[in-house]
């Protein structure tokens, strides 16, 4: 190790966002950086300490044993920093709040329920961040996020909040009203793509391993598709119950396979009990606890 104590941040920076992801490109897209330069500075992090930090596949990372005990650390220190700075600078209100999440989930479920939100806690100032729209604003400055993925991905303080299935979906009028999976166009999202072939082997349903999937980087391209009679998308419960229950989409075929993945509530291990981290998180368990694809345990 160097003689200084403390690597670059941009380093670290690379490091927290690859580890999350498990992908240097996915957190190259939240940095606004290259998918090289954040290769590079993992690089030259693991350099200055010494040990890998990664274990790399062709399509995909993996932490080893040194790279998840290092973690941690420095996922602690950037929350430490971030809050001391919102309390230097007086930007540390009880009523406010700092909300990270994916882009799907903030359109399709958090949006339309907002109105009941603000019913309940008027004086409540929410700031939602996607790492889409604002690559600078880190999940780690958010006081509480709402993660998709599986319980070993999930850091902190960490509830899980559903338990999906998926199944395709489209526009009522898609192919006439009588959609056939053989000629439909596909869409899917890049970042959990392979749910068409899960779903596929789950039902029984003959799907050809050439079958070609439109892939879009965030799933509200996906489903956007399917609502404007585009093709085909595959839903995930969460995000698309709403519209099947409105009309906009049917579920053409009716079988369904599980998702290993689901939401969760996330909050720093050492996170700080404000009014609005109170009444968000309170607020969000029971209205999702309402909801068919609630997890139950």
């Amino acid at each position: 190790m160097s003689g200084n104590a403390f690597p670059p941040l941009s380093w670290l920076r690379a490091f927290e966002a690859a580890a999350r992801h498990l992908s240097f490109t996915l957190a190259a897209q939240e940095l606004n950086l290259t998918q090289s330069a954040v290769s590079q500075h993992v690089r030259s992090l693991e350099d200055y300490l010494g040990r890998e930090l990664f274990i790399r596949r062709t399509r995909a990372l993996q932490l080893t044993e040194a790279g998840a005990n290092y973690l941690p650390t420095v996922r602690e220190a950037f929350e430490v920093l971030a809050r001391g700075t919102r309390t230097f600078t007086g930007n540390d209100r009880g009523n406010a709040l700092i909300l990270q999440c994916n882009m799907a989930f903030s359109v399709f479920w958090l949006a339309p329920r907002l109105h009941r939100l603000y019913a309940a806690h008027p004086w409540l100032v929410l700031n939602i961040v996607t790492a889409l729209w604002d690559p600078e604003t880190r999940a780690r400055e958010a006081a509480v996020e709402v993660r998709f993925g599986r319980p070993g991905d999930m850091s902190g303080i960490a509830t899980r909040l559903t338990s999906d299935v998926c199944r395709p979906v489209c526009r009522p009028d898609y192919m006439g009203g009588a959609p056939e999976l053989a000629k439909a166009r596909l869409f899917d999202c890049a970042g959990i793509m392979g749910n068409w072939e899960s779903w596929a082997r789950h039902t029984g349903r003959v799907f050809g391993e050439e079958r070609a999937v439109n892939l879009a980087s965030t799933y509200v391209v996906a489903i956007e598709a399917a609502l404007n009679g585009a093709g085909m998308a595959m839903g995930h419960d969460t995000l698309t119950h709403d519209f099947v229950q409105s009309g906009r989409l049917i579920e053409p075929f009716g079988d369904t396979a599980p998702l290993p993945e689901g939401y969760f509530l996330l909050l720093p291990a050492q996170h700080e009990q404000t009014p609005a981290t109170r009444a968000f998180t309170e607020w969000l368990t029971e209205e999702v606890a309402a909801c068919p694809y609630a997890f139950t345990g």
